[in-house]
């Protein structure tokens, strides 16, 4: 695999992914808190929905939740057993991201935080 470094002022889109580790366990089971929240992160970053979130509960893996945006997407992934979620975030570079960072970490209030914001296209 090669490594490509792209210049971000030439970027199209921005990518935002991160891990939340100590979650606390009443958001990991909670499909339409999760999926309120994505709308609440896209929204705080200035991103259009083009509907409503897609929400599975997955039983005893957690919960799937996925938003298609104008550009983009945010998807998350509650993983119960290890008290985390992830994130993906994806969406033309003109908007700012650590808006919607901010939102997640503010309502997740996970202990440890891993995020990288990449640049794409």
């Amino acid at each position: 695999m090669a490594t490509v470094v792209r210049d971000p002022s030439t970027a199209s889109h921005a990518h935002l992914v991160a891990e939340f580790a100590d979650v606390p366990e009443g958001w990991l089971d909670d499909g339409p808190r999760l999926g309120g929240l994505l709308v609440a992160a896209a929204g705080a970053a200035g991103l259009h929905a083009l509907g409503a979130p897609f929400v599975r509960t997955a039983g005893v893996h957690g919960v799937d939740a996925m938003l298609l945006l104008e550009g983009g997407h945010a998807a998350l992934h509650a993983l119960r057993r290890r008290r985390a979620v992830l994130v993906d975030l994806l969406a033309p570079a003109e908007h700012d991201l650590s808006r919607a960072y901010d939102v997640l970490a503010r309502r997740l209030a996970g202990s440890t935080v891993h995020a990288e914001q990449l640049t794409r296209g």
